[in-house]
This record gives structure tokens, C-alpha cells and sequence, in this order.
């Protein structure tokens, strides 16, 4: 199923779980991979620049190609270090340069594995970065237009408008394990921090109730969403992403 098929679901229709996997390098693994390819329905593999290489390419879409998981590249900033998590001043071309790079990696594996690319969900500060600033936006959208794939982001945003100027198919999220300011940007952390799976569940029950998601400040934001981001990095993510699981339904249900 491409993500697509959900895009601009209602409360009663299929919400898509998607996590970021494939982000460890060389002999270090990071992750929970192997525990949460059994709850999601997507799977957003690191590409090499935050995170990632080419043996962890291969068998993260190899896993994701044995569970039946639909896989999109999760370009990132070239800042190893810094796990793509620091902004970095990019011009547009720059932007469209990596991403088309780090894509063109990801679906040669694809191919080797019998798979097709199901989307392009930037990660980390580059996904912040381009929420905020529609000139490299329209270079990451007009890579997803080449494509022919969506574009995973924020509802709202720069994200979705550029995609709905260009064309491009648009899939919202909603994170449960980052925190939202008062301006609906995702608070993006340095170092991934333990979720309470209840509060994960009963964050996605509300939205899909109908009810707004609280910022950390206490504002009332109305997000909307047609798929649910667990990331694979926290100590205990298999733990809340089978919480959203049980809120969402069974996979390919």
C-alpha cells in the first residue's frame, strides 16, 4: 500500500504507522529495528549521511521486503556527528542535491530487493528546515515529483503547502514520542528521551477523536495527520509503538 492511499484519511479510515529505521553505521547498531518492522506499516531508512551505510541499507530494506513493510528514504543532513540534529545554512540547491543523492542510494537497494520507493521523509533538522522555508522546500518536493512519490511532514506547513503548489502527494504526521511548541513546530531533541506509552495512546485516541494535541506550553493545536511517526531510537519505542498499534488497529486491517 503507498502512503497515499491514506492521504487525507478520516478518524474512521486506515492511519499508517512509520518509523525511522536503518541508523546505524558501520559496527554500531541504534535502534530497535528488528522489534518494530513487526508493528508498522512504513519505514523511513536512513540513507547515509545522518546515519546509515551500505550494509545497513541493504539489510534494513531486506527486513522491511521479508515483513511485506512499504520503505521510504529518510535523507538527512551531512553531520555524522551530530546526527543530522544541528541545522546547517544549505542554499536550495544544495537541498535538492542530497536528498536526490541519498534517495538515489536507498533505491538501488530497493531494487535489489524487489521493492519500489514509497516516499521521502526528511530527518531531523533538514525536516525542520524545510517546514520552515518554502524555497528549499520546493527543492525537496520537486525530488519527490521526479519520483513520482508523497512526501511525509508536517500538516500545515511549508511542507504541505509547496507539495500542494507543485503537485506532489502530501501525508501528514503526527508524533507521538517528540514534543510540539506553541507554533506546532516539533521540538526536535539531541538525544532520544523515554515515552510513556500510555500517553503516546491516549495522545493518538484524542486526535483521532477529534481533539487537539497539546504544546508544551499548553496550547491547543489541531494537527492533522493520515499517518503516526514512532521513532526507532528511544530505549523502550517497541514498547510505544505497540501502544499506538492497539490505538490505530492491527496492521493491514
Amino acid at each position: 500500500m503507498r502512503a497515499t492511499d491514506v492521504a487525507g484519511t478520516t478518524p474512521a479510515q486506515k492511519i499508517l504507522v512509520n518509523s525511522d529505521m536503518g541508523e546505524g553505521i558501520g559496527l554500531h547498531s541504534f535502534g530497535n529495528d528488528a522489534e518494530l518492522i513487526k508493528l508498522v506499516d512504513v519505514v523511513n531508512v536512513a540513507c547515509g549521511y545522518h546515519a546509515g551505510d551500505p550494509e545497513e541499507m541493504d539489510r534494513t530494506v531486506a527486513l522491511a521486503a521479508e515483513h511485506g513493510v512499504a520503505v521510504g528514504s529518510h535523507p538527512g543532513l551531512p553531520d555524522l556527528v551530530g546526527f543530522g540534529r544541528r541545522r546547517m545554512a544549505l542554499s536550495a540547491a544544495e537541498v535538492e542535491s542530497i536528498i536526490l543523492y541519498q534517495t538515489g542510494a536507498l533505491t538501488a537497494f530497493l531494487g535489489k530487493h524487489g521493492l519500489e520507493l514509497n516516499h521521502i521523509k526528511p530527518h531531523g533538522s533538514l525536516y525542520g528546515m524545510l517546514a520552515a522555508d518554502e524555497e528549499l522546500m520546493a527543492a525537496a518536493a520537486g525530488v519527490a515529483k521526479q519520483y513520482g512519490v508523497p512526501f511525509f511532514g508536517l500538516a500545515g506547513t511549508a511542507h504541505q503547502r509547496v507539495c500542494e503548489q507543485l503537485g506532489v502527494d502530501f501525508v501528514g504526521e503526527l508524533y507521538v514520542d517528540l514534543n510540539y511548541g506553541p507554533d506546532g513546530a516539533l521540538i526536535i531533541q539531541r538525544r532520544p528521551e523515554i515515552t510513556d506509552p500510555a500517553a503516546a495512546a491516549d495522545r493518538v485516541a484524542r486526535a483521532l477523536g477529534g481533539q487537539p494535541v497539546l504544546a508544551t506550553d499548553g496550547t491547543e493545536l489541531e494537527i492533522s495527520f493520515s499517518s503516526i511517526c514512532v521513532h526507532s531510537d528511544a530505549p523502550n519505542s517497541p514498547q510505544v509503538a505497540a501502544a499506538v498499534r492497539a490505538a490505530v488497529g492491527p496492521r493491514g486491517a
